[in-house]
Parts: structure tokens; C-alpha cells; sequence
């Protein structure tokens, strides 16, 4: 029997649906807080930070690496799951970098079973716009 899966992810959040039924359901969400603490630091030091190019570089250097961090976790956890069985067919919709770092992590047989890409992060859309994307019929 066919499942498939849905991976909705930024550079700090990964979120994994399941489509029951042509219904979306959650399944689990990844989160990485050193993310959005770097980012949030970045935010609030900018000023001081921007008139050493040095430093603002070191900085986007660190979020990306943090990035990929994350984007290998990710794909680690999706491995696992398809290893277990829980899914067949993957769809992804990512911020474009994010997506980037995540197809250089999957693994061989995750990458196999992904059917459906999208570089847009989608994380703030509710589970119906969701639906409207992924499961087009359904609309």
C-alpha cells in the first residue's frame, strides 16, 4: 500500500505530514532552536555587525553550516522512517537553500522515492493550502 509523505521545512523547521485518505495529518516536527537563536542574534546585532564585513560573513557562515546541520538531521529522520516502512512516496517543499542542503543529505533510497519538489517554504500555509498544493484533485 502506497504512503506518502509530506515534508514541509525551512532552515530552522521541519514539518511532516501524512496524507491520509486525501487529508492531511501530522506525523512529527523537527525543530532546530540554535536556528532561530543565530537568527535572532544576527537580527538584533546587525547595526554593529554590518560595518565589519568580516564579522557579518563569519555570521552567515555559522547559519549556513547550522543549516546543513539541520538539513542532515532532517534527512537522517526521514531515512529511519522509510527504513521502518512509514512511507513510499515523499513530496517536499522547501526554502530554496534549505532544499539545496537537504539534496545533498538524503540518502539513496529516500532520494528514490521523492516525487515531487517544490523551492518555496510553505511552512506558514494551513493544512487546506496544503491540500491545494499537493493533492491537486482535491480542490
Amino acid at each position: 500500500m502506497k504512503k506518502t509523505w509530506i515534508l514541509v521545512a525551512d532552515e530552522a523547521i521541519a514539518r511532516v505530514l501524512e496524507v491520509d485518505d486525501r487529508i492531511l495529518k501530522p506525523v512529527e516536527e523537527l525543530t532546530d532552536p540554535d536556528a532561530h537563536a543565530k537568527a535572532a542574534e544576527m537580527r538584533h546585532d546587525a547595526r554593529g555587525r554590518r560595518g565589519n564585513s568580516t564579522t557579518t560573513s563569519a555570521g552567515e557562515a555559522e547559519l549556513h553550516q547550522e543549516a546543513q546541520r539541520f538539513a542532515k538531521q532532517v534527512a537522517q529522520r526521514l531515512a529511519q522512517h522509510h527504513q521502518q516502512g512509514r512511507f513510499t512516496s515523499l513530496k517536499v517543499a522547501a526554502a530554496p537553500r534549505f532544499l539545496g542542503y537537504l539534496r545533498q543529505s538524503w540518502s539513496p533510497q529516500v532520494a528514490e522515492v521523492i516525487n515531487d519538489e517544490l523551492d518555496k517554504d510553505l511552512l506558514k500555509a494551513d493544512l487546506d493550502e496544503l491540500e491545494r498544493r499537493f493533492l491537486p484533485a482535491h480542490a
